[in-house]
């Protein structure tokens, strides 16, 4: 399936469909603290324009990532935070690995040192996937946030770059 697999930059036109998947990661409870997903001004303005993207099959998106920043201070500069959903009926079909892989070659290639997420514990999918691209825990951020009412915890993973930002 991989090969027929279109990974493209995330367009404005491609909002609607990212939303929808966005939507389903929220339904989980497991994917974000977000309620509710934002307008695409407030997505856009937060997220880097070099490193955000799309997998398409036959103009259908399945699955999409993207990078924030996780300061403006400019010492983290080269520091960002992955996103990555992908469709509910696309999942275990190689979407997530093809998408990290193109993103952490696209924030290399963009000057990124360090790449970290944030997961629940419970998203085992993610973590996996995550490893699998040379994350490592970091540490359990423990009652980091509330998610209707409860708190929850995360795991904080991160990925240092081997060609950048380490002379």
């Amino acid at each position: 399936m991989e090969n027929s697999i279109l990974l493209d930059n995330m367009l404005k036109e491609d909002w609607d469909q990212v939303l929808e998947i966005y939507q389903e990661g929220i339904s989980t409870g497991n994917a974000t603290f977000q309620k509710e997903p934002p307008t695409w001004e407030t997505w856009d303005s937060g997220h880097i324009l070099e490193c955000r993207f799309v997998a398409r099959l036959n103009g259908k998106i399945l699955g999409w990532a993207a990078l924030s920043p996780v300061s403006s201070r400019c010492v983290y500069a080269g520091v960002a935070e992955v996103s990555i959903y992908v469709r509910q009926g696309s999942k275990g079909k190689g979407i997530g690995s093809l998408l990290l892989k193109t993103l952490i070659e696209k924030s290399e290639q963009n000057g990124f040192w360090t790449l970290q997420s944030g997961i629940f514990p419970e998203n085992v999918s993610s973590l996996k996937l995550h490893s699998k691209y040379g994350f490592r825990e970091v540490g359990r951020r423990e009652r980091i946030g509330q998610l209707d009412g409860v708190w929850r915890d995360t795991i904080l993973l991160e990925r240092r770059s081997s060609v950048v930002g380490m002379d």
